[in-house]
């Protein structure tokens, strides 16, 4: 099952129908995915399940429906095990962003999470898990999947964050801060932390 999120909402992708009776279910071979997605944005829905039979072809049949753009970014841990977040938009988040052409998703992450904290000497240790989420640019809803890593940074210095990008604030925060900052925090990144230890 894939958790897609729109305007901070799960849009749920399934080869599974359950008794569940909270939530409204399509069926995502014939969906029209915009007029979903407005109705989501719209709080008409609030938690939608899209159905199709074949697990292995259900992000293919999405990404068929709505442009896709791919990202990367980066769950940063120092030497003290505290974690880079930046501050957008009255959120907390991690550092991300669009991959650049004849890019591997890697060096994307590696060099937005430079770009938007001047942290540097980042090296990966390993993958984590891809998020979805949907947003709107110039009029048009886009899938954006977000390529996670974990890496780690023997930085010294103050972060800075990227002005042109909005960012406010960046901040190491260690594991009571961060259970602070979720509380603040989009749901996708949520997820993120749900696999990591730290905040178990």
């Amino acid at each position: 099952m894939y958790k897609v999120f729109v305007n901070d909402k799960p849009l749920f992708l399934t080869n599974h129908i359950s008794k569940e009776t909270d939530f409204q279910l399509f069926l995502l071979e014939s969906i029209d995915i915009e007029q979903l997605i407005v109705k989501i944005f719209q709080n008409k829905i609030n938690k939608a399940y899209l159905y199709h039979p074949d697990e292995s072809l259900i992000m293919k049949t999405l990404k068929a429906k709505i442009p896709v753009c791919k990202a990367g970014g980066g769950l940063v841990y120092n030497k003290k095990r505290e974690v880079l977040f930046i501050f957008r938009n009255g959120k907390w988040d991690l550092p991300k962003g669009g991959i650049e052409k004849g890019e591997e998703i890697e060096d994307t992450a590696k060099r937005e999470v430079e770009e938007e904290t001047g942290v540097n000497g980042l090296s990966i240790s390993h993958k984590l898990q891809k998020t979805y989420h949907v947003f709107r640019r110039n009029g048009k809803y886009k899938l954006k999947i977000t390529h996670w890593f974990e890496m780690q940074s023997d930085f010294e210095g103050t972060p800075q964050g990227q002005l042109e990008e909005g960012i406010e604030k960046v901040a190491w925060l260690n594991p009571e801060q961060i259970k602070e900052a979720l509380k603040n925090s989009y749901e996708n990144i949520k997820l993120l932390f749900e696999e990591e230890t730290i905040v178990k």
